[in-house]
């Protein structure tokens, strides 16, 4: 009686669902290009399938933007970090792309900050 017990308390903690709150990017700042988490299955050959989660590449750099005369350490995705390198720095990425497609909270202060710096000088 008290097998059968432990191994269904144990198959309980087996199955819980996995939670995915800890992946969230919204509350982290930083340059992600509208990349998100994503969520599916596993499978192999056997079609046994198992929940798995995808995460995005997302490495902390050091960016200087000429208009702030300063270096800012940001979080950015390896796609955007392709794309401002493509567009000729981080002033040039955060002013030419449309806010839809800088997509964070943070990119889009940084952007009215450097808007403003910009109309200063």
């Amino acid at each position: 009686m008290l097998g059968n017990m432990f191994n269904a308390s144990r198959l309980f903690l087996l199955r819980r669902p996995p939670t995915t709150n800890f992946y969230r990017l919204r509350h982290m700042d930083g340059l992600f290009g509208g990349v998100a988490v994503q969520h599916g299955n596993n499978k192999p050959k056997s079609l046994h399938k198992t929940r798995r989660v995808w995460l995005p590449n997302i490495q902390t750099v050091k960016l200087y933007s000429e208009i702030l005369q300063e270096q800012l350490k940001i979080r950015v995705t390896t796609r955007v970090l392709r794309t401002i390198d493509k567009k000729g720095g981080l002033d040039n990425y955060l002013l030419k792309t449309k806010d839809k497609n800088i997509a964070s909270k943070f990119g889009l202060e940084l952007k009215e900050k450097l808007l403003k710096t910009k109309s200063k000088q």
